[in-house]
């Protein structure tokens, strides 16, 4: 029997110009059975519907794969890119790039030790060595990543004051937001460069959709 969000999948693949393999799709539909069970027990989303779930969450995630992989590319790093997704509950949309791009190594940081729990199981049964649940205050982690990414976990200037110990040098912070946050981007302070902000259109969501891309001022 066919998955019910396969078809909206497949169509979002093609809108956004995205080419996965067979097996990264069904991995994407796995992974979405496994929020869906969660979410039943331990309340990893508010939204339950499995339209919602595929617009709302897989295809607002996949929307931002194929701009993380043109900033990364910039950087011309001599390793596999490492990201960090902060405050990442379900694995949204840490989990979701781990999957869509397996090049990337993802680690989910969450302070509620469920959700990061959640992400490890989630590594292990859909076999993905390069995704890493953890359970951490992101102000607690020194590890040096390429990239730190959010969405709605925080206003821009405690995202970047809360995570700029997990940032690489040359590293990148993106936020994912809705509109475009005009007066969160006005309170940053002056050592935060935003350097980018990038429209994105998630298929199927009728809303606004915009990633803010920073780094630290005389960065790359």
């Amino acid at each position: 029997m066919s998955h019910p969000l396969a078809a909206g999948l497949r169509d979002g693949f093609d809108a956004l110009q995205l080419s996965l393999s067979a097996a990264q799709q069904q991995t994407l539909l796995d992974y979405a059975d496994w929020l869906a069970k969660w979410n039943r027990v331990y309340n990893l989303t508010a939204l339950r519907q499995p339209q919602q779930l595929l617009t709302h969450h897989l295809l607002d995630s996949l929307a931002v794969c194929v701009p993380v992989q043109r900033q990364l590319s910039a950087l011309d790093l001599p390793h596999a890119p490492r990201l960090l997704d902060v405050g990442s509950g379900g694995g949204l949309p840490g989990a979701v790039l781990a999957i869509a791009c397996p090049v990337l190594a993802l680690r989910c940081v969450d302070a509620v030790a469920k959700k990061a729990l959640f992400i490890s199981q989630v590594a292990a049964a859909l076999r993905l060595p390069n995704l890493q649940g953890q359970h951490a205050r992101v102000e607690h982690i020194v590890q040096p990543h390429d990239l730190v990414l959010s969405r709605a976990f925080a206003s821009l200037a405690d995202f970047t004051r809360l995570s700029q110990g997990a940032l690489a040098p040359q590293g990148l912070w993106l936020a994912l937001k809705g509109k475009v946050p005009h007066d969160e981007i006005a309170a940053l302070p002056p050592e935060i460069e935003v350097f980018h902000v990038e429209p994105v259109r998630v298929p199927g969501l009728d809303a606004e959709r915009c990633l803010v891309w920073m780094r630290r001022r005389g960065g790359v």
